[in-house]
């Protein structure tokens, strides 16, 4: 008798169990809801794009002022993005633009120069706020740029799409204001990411190199506490910072070289990232490098395939050889065919595919237009009404926009370096003569999301 209640129990208890398991699929396996969405067949079709054009524009127009460094040793940043905003700017022109406050208008973009300075930032970002009348700023390179660029945009009550600065001392309880957006990760979410990335990865033994400024220091400091959380057993053998556009790296890989460590950390950017693999590779430094924005095919293919074989990138925005939505394989195949006909400085390999940072900030500016056009005015309290709390499944990926402190939140990606790479398309592999992403692994959001700054929690209902 106690034998059959037993058993009566156990499958009691198994159904039970089995009934829990299925009641759980739909919410495991639920799509997560959505304000808005890009449509990739609504994207017009580019042919005939040229980066090396303005946008010619009649009649009423939304104005966004893009600011970048422009002049001096560090131009190739506003180079590098001009072909983003004008890409965007053409595609939604091409749809007959958008409609505000009552009546269709195209895009119109007005460019600043930072030169990579404060103060010449501070000049570019008035002008632009009070001689051109923007509705929109776009930005940019520097985190300690992008800090004058936000409290300009605060004082003239325009809104700023950061889409390029990731400190996370620009969008603290100190810094914070209503009318600045960032899209990208900050410093904590890339440094979680990776550093969760290589709680499954062998290695222990790390050097860290990064520029000697708030976001150099920032990126190392957060690489550093979640590595010890991600994979305690990890140790830094060696820390440095150098100058911003430094040319002789050699003092510094040499100390990296004597540390011995198992992976090099960089968070660099143009053009110390590019200057900063050709010459660790030229004095055989040849162990991993972990990076962001060493992404530059003209550079990685100068080192050719041994010198860029293992790297490992980490970015809010990856394709690689394998696209992951199809609007990210409409994207990349329009872009590659456009980009056979450019003319310099655009026909570089730097600019043969939209991935990176490069995917990012078109990703990112498509929807701050989504926004704009949910909002149906540029009256900057309605778009910021609309952006607070925004969920928008993007060209990758879906995003939210935290209301508390306007830091976008999202699945990150990491990817490794391999040779040779699939085609992307129709025959056209994704990389000659030099190593580059394939597989691309995702972080999912709940281990690469930063907490809201103590002073910003319950900032908004």
């Amino acid at each position: 008798m106690f034998t059959k209640q037993k058993n009566k129990l156990f499958n009691l208890l198994y159904i039970l169990a089995i009934a829990s398991i299925f009641a759980l699929i739909p919410l495991t396996g639920a799509a997560q809801e959505v304000d808005s969405a890009f449509d990739p067949a609504e994207m017009s079709d580019m042919t005939g794009f040229d980066p090396n054009k303005s946008i010619e524009v009649e009649g009423p127009t939304i104005k966004l002022g893009y600011l970048q460094i422009m002049s001096g040793p560090a131009a190739g940043n506003g180079e590098l993005f001009l072909p983003v905003v004008r890409w965007v700017a053409h595609d939604i022109n091409k749809r007959g633009g958008i409609m505000v406050d009552g009546e269709k208008k195209k895009i119109e973009i007005f460019i600043g120069d930072t030169q990579g300075k404060p103060a010449a930032t501070k000049k570019a970002t008035e002008r632009l706020c009070l001689e051109k009348e923007v509705d929109v700023l776009w930005g940019t390179s520097g985190s300690h740029l992008a800090k004058v660029i936000a409290d300009v945009a605060e004082e003239y009550k325009v809104p700023f799409m950061n889409c390029l600065s990731l400190s996370d001392e620009l969008m603290n309880e100190k810094n914070f204001n209503r009318y600045t957006f960032r899209t990208l990760s900050n410093t904590t979410q890339w440094n979680m990411a990776m550093a969760y990335y290589f709680s499954n990865r062998p290695e222990t033994k790390f050097s860290i190199l990064c520029q000697d400024y708030l976001y150099g220091h920032s990126m190392a400091n957060a690489f550093k506490k979640y590595l010890e959380k991600y994979k305690p057993e990890a140790k830094i053998v060696s820390e440095d910072y150098h100058k911003l556009w430094l040319k002789d790296f050699a003092p510094y890989l040499t100390k990296v070289m004597a540390a011995n460590p198992e992976i090099l950390y960089t968070a660099d950017w143009l053009p110390d990232g590019d200057n900063l693999i050709k010459q660790a590779r030229r004095m055989g430094l040849n162990m991993p490098i972990a990076n962001i924005y060493i992404t530059n095919p003209v550079s990685l293919k100068s080192v050719g395939v041994e010198g860029t074989k293992d790297m490992i990138f980490c970015y809010s925005w990856m394709s690689g050889d394998t696209p992951q939505t199809k609007a990210q394989q409409k994207l990349m195949k329009q872009w590659h065919e456009q980009w056979k006909n450019w003319e310099s400085p655009y026909d570089s390999l730097l600019y043969i595919w939209p991935d990176f940072v490069v995917g990012q900030t078109i990703g990112d500016t498509y929807w701050m237009f989504d926004v704009i056009k949910r909002a149906g005015t540029l009256d900057p309290e309605k778009i910021i009404e609309v952006w607070e709390g925004d969920v928008y499944k993007s060209i990758q990926g879906i995003r939210t926009m935290r209301a508390a402190d306007h830091q976008a939140v999202f699945d990150m990606y990491v990817g490794e370096a391999t040779y040779p790479t699939k085609d992307v398309y129709d025959d056209v592999p994704y990389a000659k003569g030099y190593a580059g992403v394939h597989e691309v692994n995702t972080i999912p959001q709940k281990y690469c999301t930063p907490p809201v700054p103590e002073g910003l929690k319950g900032r908004v209902d």
